[in-house]
């Protein structure tokens, strides 16, 4: 069925930038709503950002407001995360989420860590 595969992590500098993509494969991308979670060692699994199916709406949590930037481009079935002015706070796994009306998929993650 569909499968999600996460990429663009890795270790960055504080203020620095990374963009995180997620290809979907198996099924029609447009057919989900799109989004981004989190979770570091020791903390909750996190919400950050989702996207409409068509792109034409978008949600942050606060915290990422500003810094981060959800895009999708439906031709090519993949979700970018774009993270600007990267805080240390911001270490953790991240997850591509995929949903259409009935079910969720996951991704496995990609490790972001932010040094000071």
């Amino acid at each position: 069925q569909v499968q999600l595969v996460e990429s663009g992590g890795g270790l960055v500098q504080a203020g620095g930038s990374l963009r995180l993509s997620c290809t979907v494969s198996g099924r029609t991308f447009s057919i989900y709503a799109m989004g981004w979670f989190r979770q570091a060692p020791g903390k909750e699994h996190e919400f950050v950002a989702a996207i409409s199916r068509g792109g034409g709406n978008s949600y942050y949590i606060d915290s990422v407001k500003g810094r981060f930037t959800i895009s999708r481009d439906n031709a090519k079935n993949t979700v970018y995360l774009q993270m600007n002015s990267l805080k240390p706070e911001d270490t953790a796994v991240y997850t591509c989420n995929a949903r259409d009306y009935v079910d969720n998929f996951w991704g496995q993650g990609t490790q972001v860590t932010v040094s000071s």
